[in-house]
């Protein structure tokens, strides 16, 4: 997240602070933030995140997964003084009016509800410093109370199997995260207002149109200094709408950055042991080089210093792996000017079959948008016309029959939803393995007592012996986990008809 210290040092860098605007030939002057008070402003939000796993499967594609979302936020600034400005949000995740598509292309909306869910709370109420960064949040006790609430009772109401449950899930440790630094609830639920303060500026500020700055400053990345350096750039101004378009391409240094994801490189790649052992010098090296960077249009207002207009892309490349993720933000009363990604105005995407069930509140509102583990897209229709065509080999693949070690029903940390943790015996572990390698984007079936409970595209292979079923009642996964108990109980999986 964007620090107030680098922010303020960054306007400074770049700019030259004026009495009065200025239209010379070459610059223009960007008026301070000065937001109307009781006003409110609605802006429209789209998501998406792409990741791409391609490289660690013999079909390119087959693990690419794309989920987007669009919502409808409103803000209202309730007062400001020489220090700080308090502001609500209202959040919603229902789909704005007029989008295209089917439902079923914004799943961040169904994750954004259950999270607003576990929250508790549809606003938040900020005190923003004058450039509208968020720096300290109202309400934190009545969200922590609700947390500690559905870790105490489930998100049912439907008393939980026990604290230690709860604590073994994480959730606990969810918690005191948040109580240690509220802000992280802002990180999670609001992001939009981190991104529309990034063009704004509570003093005056003079660019010269295409001249750009250089800043740098450090961002901590589990203890790593990570160094990252910014350039900004006046791109154009609307003498008519009373705009100027500023640029922003960030980017973290390779070396620091590395070494900050050197565990979550490690733990990808033990997952994939097996197809590790294959890999050359050069690919295992490559592996372990990570990269990140940043590109932010801003279209800011002539009149009051506001960003009307942002869009936003951050890439990461780390593991053979890459994740995209996509931000427009767009205040309704005003005309939008910059061009969206295609993958925030397709009419239809081709999206992962999340099986997402509402959490079940009396005070059910919009939620969260966390960083969610989420099971991996269909086939495309092109991944289909080659397993059709490999269909011999499809059918040389036997259904096999596995033990169960341990079978628990626990709640998610992430999604605060139910799931059963399935542990196969090391016999079964490795018969899972090998079958999940050999099947690698098909659709499977696994069925508990002949009956099928989960129909999951492999998208990559299983190592550990575990298995995770989610998004079905907690009363029918306690049911089969009951069933799982049984002495010499077994699970079947096979490819799907």
């Amino acid at each position: 997240m964007t620090s107030l210290h680098w922010k303020r040092l960054a306007w400074f860098c770049i700019c030259l602070t004026l009495s009065h605007p200025a239209w010379s030939a070459g610059s223009i002057e960007i008026p301070g933030y000065a937001p109307a008070t009781g006003v409110e402003r609605s802006y429209r939000v789209q998501k998406a995140t792409e990741t791409d796993m391609s490289f660690w499967f013999d079909k390119p594609g087959a693990s690419a997964m794309t989920v987007r979302g669009a919502f409808h936020q409103a803000m209202t600034v309730l007062s400001r003084d020489e220090d700080s400005m308090r502001v609500r949000w209202s959040l919603s995740a229902d789909l704005p009016e007029g989008i295209t598509g089917l439902a079923d292309s914004y799943q961040m909306n169904l994750l954004y509800r259950n999270s607003l869910t576990a929250y508790g709370t549809a606003a938040l109420e900020l005190e923003t410093d004058l450039n509208g960064n968020p720096r300290d949040l109202s309400g934190v006790d009545q969200i922590v109370a609700r947390m500690r609430e559905m870790a105490a009772n489930g998100p049912g109401g439907v008393p939980a199997a026990g604290a230690s449950t709860a604590r073994e899930s994480g959730l606990y440790d969810i918690i005191a995260k948040l109580e240690a630094n509220p802000l992280q609830i802002v990180a999670a639920l609001l992001p939009e207002a981190q991104l529309l303060a990034t063009g704004q500026s509570y003093q005056a500020e003079t660019m010269e149109i295409g001249q750009a700055s250089a800043t740098s400053r450090d961002e901590d990345y589990g203890g790593v200094s990570v160094p990252v350096t910014s350039i900004w750039t006046l791109e154009s101004t609307d003498a008519t709408a009373r705009t100027a378009t500023l640029s922003l391409s960030e980017e973290a240094d390779g070396t620091a950055f590395s070494q900050s994801q050197q565990p979550a490189i490690a733990n990808l790649m033990t997952g994939f042991a097996e197809r590790a052992k294959n890999l050359t010098a050069d690919q295992l090296a490559s592996l372990k080089r990570a990269s990140k960077n940043r590109s932010v249009e801003l279209v800011v207002s002539l009149n009051d210093g506001s960003t009307l207009e942002a869009s936003e892309i951050v890439t990461v490349e780390a593991a053979g792996t890459t994740l995209r993720t996509y931000t427009h933000i767009h205040r309704e009363d005003m005309p939008a000017s910059l061009q969206l990604p295609a993958v925030l105005t397709a009419k239809a995407l081709q999206t992962p079959d999340l099986h997402i069930e509402p959490l079940p509140s009396a005070k059910a509102g919009p939620g969260i948008l966390d960083e969610l583990s989420t099971p991996p897209a269909p086939p495309t229709a092109s991944q289909d016309t080659t397993v059709a065509a490999d269909n011999d080999a499809a059918k040389a693949i036997a259904p096999v029959s596995l033990e169960v070690k341990s079978a628990e029903v626990t709640l998610s940390p992430v999604s605060y939803d139910y799931g059963l943790n399935i542990e196969l015996t090391p016999d079964s572990a490795a018969k899972f393995r090998d079958f999940t390698q050999a099947v690698l984007g098909r659709q499977t079936q696994m069925l508990i007592n002949d009956k099928v409970v989960m129909e999951p595209w492999m998208r990559e292979p299983i190592m550990d012996g575990r298995i995770v079923l989610a998004g079905t009642d907690r009363k029918d996964l306690e049911a089969m986990a009951e069933q799982l108990r049984v002495p010499g109980a077994k699970i079947l999986v096979r490819l799907g008809p």
